[in-house]
């Protein structure tokens, strides 16, 4: 008989703030928002920049993937990126490697979930193209794939992390990471850093 091995809830990795009312929790999340963004290195913010022009500027592709609800930012910025980013002097051609729940299930059914980023870049991807993660703990094993395979492809990655990293941070060309353990504190700041990324170079190009 098969069973299901017991996982820790994630919120438990959380570091939560004081819950004695409303206006206290709210004001504490503020400030761990500012806090959050603040840990962002600026340098690699700056190289991701120019990474992410460099690439659409020779006409490649920028794949996005992430689980739950970094498959929600990662839609986001495919979104974002493509129609707010995009001028008439350079197009932004984004894909979401989190978006296609046929093919997600087909490759999760006849190989493994695990593979189900890694086997669409082996397919889609080409070198020069560039791979973005998005992970909050920078640990889960489909993400790990999809850079190893990137690697391979010579297709540059970008990780989006948090928590203490993971080994995204650690394998990812790359690491906008977010020194911040809690995972709604975490993906508002990827949020913030993937829009700022895109208002950047749209304006950049105006």
């Amino acid at each position: 008989m098969q069973t299901t091995k017991n996982k820790t809830d994630p919120r438990d990795k959380n570091n939560w703030f004081d819950s004695t009312s409303p206006k206290t929790y709210w004001s504490q999340y503020k400030k761990a928002v500012e806090l959050a963004l603040e840990s962002v290195n600026d340098t690699f913010f700056i190289e991701a920049v120019s990474l992410v022009l460099d690439a659409a500027k020779k006409g490649k592709t920028i794949f996005v993937c992430g689980n739950g609800g970094s498959a929600a930012i990662a839609e986001h910025l495919t979104c974002d990126w493509t129609k707010g980013a995009s001028s008439s002097k350079l197009k932004i051609k984004t894909q979401s490697l989190s978006s296609n729940g046929s093919l997600i299930s087909a490759i999760a059914n006849d190989f493994t979930y695990d593979e189900i980023f890694s086997k669409q870049l082996e397919l889609l991807a080409n070198p020069g193209d560039v791979l973005i993660t998005i992970s909050s703990s920078g640990n889960s094993p489909n993400i790990i794939k999809a850079i190893e395979k990137a690697k391979i492809m010579d297709v540059k990655t970008i990780g989006f992390t948090g928590f203490q990293g993971g080994q995204s941070k650690e394998i990812s060309d790359i690491a906008l990471h977010v020194n911040f353990s809690n995972y709604a504190i975490v993906e508002d700041a990827h949020q913030s850093v993937m829009q700022a990324m895109a208002q950047y170079i749209f304006r950049s190009m105006a």
